[in-house]
């Protein structure tokens, strides 16, 4: 009867460590997968800023709107545009009428309508930086057709200077992060090898080798390791839906293919630590001397 409440005693035991290393990984991948996310979506948001800015491009007095649209075509097949949009002289009096709040027009009297049409161009997010912009604006310039080009090249230095600086904290904070994750997980399943240090050497007393006695271990420690990672990518999506549903604006930086592969990484990079540790775990106890194994 002793010797049945102790082997429940044991079992139980052992149960209790394998759920605590499952939610000791869950919680590290938990913690890894948020600053992910946050890492994609300030990637999202920097990209956004950076394809809001933008030349407006202000034709000559008489350019027929044939070589205006043939400008815009020639833009829209450039590798560096996201978008054009033309801007008719009659569509500038518009806009310029809505916000002044009243009809500019009628106080010019007789003279000629100072507004010219333009071009705004949108750039893709790899170009919008100071020094592609000038490149860019020098080819601009350089069509007959073309009056001026405007755009805030110091609000472009700022922004990217900035989104820069926020970038290597973040990076460097996820390097952190990571290295911290690695040592929690490894420090996890190292425990929980330990508690089986016995089982290991009753085994090789009975002659098994050393791939025999590893290949459970690893196979259980990649289960723990999916485990943490399901529960992990749970909580995630926990996170991330209440996140959309509070600030309905995220759901212009989602990008689902990219948070689907970042999902796939968070469990694998799961399955992967809890392996190499469980190897390397074991490795410890399969060479230690048997009065090391009482320490």
């Amino acid at each position: 009867m002793a010797k049945r409440d102790e082997d429940i005693y044991t079992q139980r035991k052992l149960q209790g460590s394998y759920i605590t290393s499952v939610v000791s990984i869950t919680l590290v991948l938990f913690t890894l997968g948020l600053l992910g996310l946050l890492v994609i979506h300030t990637s999202s948001l920097s990209d956004y800023i950076r394809e809001n800015i933008g030349f407006e491009i202000i034709m000559k007095e008489g350019v027929k709107e044939a070589n205006i649209l043939q400008l815009q075509k020639s833009l829209n097949a450039s590798p560096y545009v996201k978008s054009t949009e033309y801007i008719t002289r009659e569509e500038a009096t518009r806009r310029l009428t809505e916000d002044l709040g009243e009809d500019f027009i009628k106080w010019l009297g007789d003279a000629q309508n100072p507004l010219l049409p333009s071009i705004d161009v949108r750039f893709k997010a790899a170009w919008a930086n100071s020094d592609s912009l000038r490149v860019i604006e020098k080819a601009i310039l350089g069509n007959p057709h073309v009056k001026e080009l405007f755009y805030q090249e110091s609000l472009v230095h700022l922004i990217n200077q900035n989104l820069k600086r926020v970038g290597i904290v973040i990076l460097l904070f996820t390097i952190l992060l990571m290295v911290i994750a690695f040592a929690l997980i490894n420090n996890t399943i190292r425990l929980s090898v330990y508690s089986k240090r016995f089982l290991i050497r009753s085994m090789q007393l009975v002659g098994a080798t050393e791939s025999f006695i590893r290949t459970p271990f690893i196979l259980k420690g990649l289960l723990q390791g999916f485990i943490g990672g399901i529960m992990a990518l749970l909580l995630l999506t926990g996170i991330l839906y209440m996140a959309l549903n509070n600030i309905p604006e995220l759901a212009l930086l989602q990008q689902v293919e990219t948070v689907l592969i970042f999902y796939a990484v968070i469990l694998i990079a799961g399955m992967f630590i809890t392996a190499i540790s469980t190897y390397f775990a074991i490795g410890k106890y399969l060479k230690a001397k048997t009065d090391k194994l009482f320490a």
